[in-house]
């Protein structure tokens, strides 16, 4: 008998599966399936990230006291009949393209958690809501603070807000299906030519290429907003109630066009869309929170659901004056959700308490992931036929080899949950070269080139480099470039992706269009491996501000292995990899093909 008790939370069966547990009210660990499977965004059952979970506390399932589950698959069933009914005819193809995966597993979740690992005992369902409020709140450094969760749709709810007071979260006002702020944001990022449950950030980075020329079209036709935030669309112009695409006719003529095919040229249309969406949906979030402070009183808030990845909306949260601390989940996205049900279980359903300590939020700096010991990492090496050497400090070398413009892969400890890399399956840079944004775009990340690269900077170096003066730790706030290290540029005459060609900052690689930077701060106490490595960079170069961008090609998720991560080191223009204490240059490894190596190669 074991004298701790777990509680395992599950996410299962829409996108970004994942698993978390969790030991006397701690998080042990947490993972995406899709890092063990290689599948992006990988939704089924997640039991590679299970035996992970398992295995790092040393329990079987049979020591759980509790399995949570993110959401009530009955009640979401129940939306999607009641939604073809309504719709009916409409709606046939995409009721009967859904059924088949409700059918077989969606609706038997107690039997396949009992066939995959063996657990028959207690099995919580808190609501997808509340999964997500419990892992905005639960996991913060607030004793007592407001929730918002907005997201796509759980079952029915698809916004909603409250308070946690200690152990307890009380939501308090909800908006139902259809009507999403997070579904109006995808519908833009179908429209524009992008993957939905994927590509929101994509349209997020091409919002400062354009002018907010559609924000009235949008405001007049597709959503009355109320004083308060609240909100509803009129659905003429959607199809994700019965069809099976995001909009419609009606949709392409308010805006004048089709939308546009995936990988072709985004337009001047494209970047003007993105603007105005990201307009109205800040004023949708900025009208929500005054009204959350307004009724509560709170002036601190926490932050979980699709719609809180939005982080150029969160620094404006951040600096409205609103509030006074904001605390976002890392994990915001259904992955959050299994972090969120097994603290629910914990806290709410099981009734025990709660302790903060004020400073410090419970997610370790999202290093909640597997790691690998020096003896393994060789192991793999030597297996792949690696040429390597060993040093006696990975930081030391890495600053270095960054520091003559060489692009690094960096593998190191735990690895992160969520969606961020954040210094430990990272690709790092020169945050001062003019060239380094388009050679990461194009030779290692194989991706359109207006994305923008985020920046890593010491935590105690934040407020000299960035217009923000709180710590943003796991990359979900945006701020501009401090004005001591913007040059006198003149953009006015540039358009569209002409606006890439100008350099803005002593730090261009990180600098987007508007200025602003997607700020990751790096603690000396979370990750004293990653603030060292940036330490000995500014010794080298007087900057503390790197390039920090995730350890994966476009398409793929970030490298779980040692294994993963020289793979994707063969198959891309990187300069010099460090898995461990171990580094690698390029020039050095058995030549291969780079067409076939990604497919080729297993990572088992």
């Amino acid at each position: 008998m074991h004298k701790h008790q777990y509680v395992l939370g599950v996410s299962a069966f829409y996108h970004d599966s994942a698993a978390c547990l969790v030991r006397n009210g701690s998080i042990v660990s947490a993972a995406q399936e899709e890092r063990f499977t290689r599948k992006k965004h990988d939704a089924s059952f997640p039991s590679n990230a299970i035996e992970y979970c398992l295995n790092s506390a040393g329990i079987s399932a049979g020591d759980l006291v509790a399995v949570a589950f993110y959401d009530k698959p009955l009640l979401k069933f129940e939306r999607l009949l009641e939604t073809y009914l309504v719709s009916s005819p409409l709606g046939l193809k995409s009721f009967l393209k859904a059924m088949p995966v409700w059918l077989k597993t969606k609706l038997w979740i107690p039997k396949i958690i009992e066939n995959e690992i063996g657990y028959s005992g207690d099995l919580y369902f808190p609501e997808h809501h509340e999964s997500h409020a419990a892992s905005a709140f639960y996991p913060s450094p607030f004793q007592h603070a407001a929730i918002l969760t907005m997201d796509g749709v759980g079952e029915w709810t698809t916004t909603s807000w409250g308070t946690g007071e200690d152990n307890q979260i009380k939501l308090k006002k909800e908006i139902n299906f259809p009507h999403s702020l997070g579904l109006l944001y995808s519908a833009f990022t179908y429209y524009t030519g992008f993957k939905v449950n994927s590509g929101e950030y994509k349209l997020m980075g091409l919002a400062p290429y354009g002018e907010p020329k559609y924000v009235d079209q949008i405001r007049d036709n597709l959503i009355d907003i109320k004083s308060d935030g609240s909100y509803r669309l009129d659905m003429k112009y959607f199809n994700y109630a019965a069809g099976l695409t995001m909009t419609n006719r009606h949709f392409d003529k308010l805006f004048n066009g089709r939308p546009r095919l995936p990988e072709s040229r985004i337009s001047q249309r494209e970047m003007d869309l993105a603007a105005s969406i990201q307009q109205v949906t800040e004023e949708v979030i900025l009208k929500t929170v005054d009204h959350i402070v307004d009724q509560t009183g709170m002036k601190n808030i926490c932050l979980a659901g699709g719609v809180a990845l939005n982080c150029v909306a969160n620094g404006i949260i951040l600096k409205s004056g609103l509030i006074d601390k904001l605390w976002i989940q890392p994990a915001a996205g259904d992955a959050g959700g299994a972090v969120g049900a097994a603290m629910a279980v914990w806290h709410h359903h099981l009734g025990n308490g709660r302790m903060t300590t004020g400073a410090e939020d419970a997610m370790q700096g999202a290093y909640l992931g597997p790691e690998f010991s020096d003896h393994s990492v060789q192991s793999t090496l030597d297996k792949l036929g690696a040429v390597y050497s060993r040093v006696d400090d990975p930081s030391v070398t890495g600053a270095g080899i960054i520091s003559k413009e060489k692009v690094l892969g960096w593998f190191q400890g735990r690895m992160e949950f969520g969606p961020r890399a954040l210094g430990n399956r990272s690709i790092l840079g020169d945050a001062r070269s003019v060239n380094m944004q388009t050679t990461m775009n194009l030779k290692i990340k194989y991706r359109e080139s207006f994305r923008p690269f985020a920046p890593s900077v010491k935590e105690e170096e934040i407020s000299k480099w960035f217009e923000i003066d709180e710590p943003s730790p796991y990359m979900l706030l945006v701020a501009n470039v401090h004005n001591d290290h913007l040059l006198n540029t003149d953009t006015r005459e540039l358009e569209g992706l002409n606006k890439l060609k100008c350099h803005r900052s002593s730090i261009p690689a990180i600098t987007h269009v508007d200025n602003s930077a997607r700020i990751q701060s790096v603690s000396k106490h979370t990750n004293p491996k990653y603030h060292a490595l940036i330490s000995h960079f500014q010794e080298l170069t007087g900057c503390p501000v790197i390039v920090n961008t995730s350890f994966n090609v476009r398409g793929e998720p970030i490298v779980a292995t040692p294994a993963d991560a020289y793979r994707c080191f063969m198959a891309t223009e990187m300069d010099s990899l460090i898995v461990g204490s171990f580094v690698m240059h390029k020039n050095d490894q058995p030549s291969i093909n780079k067409e076939n190596y990604l497919n080729e190669f297993d990572p088992d």
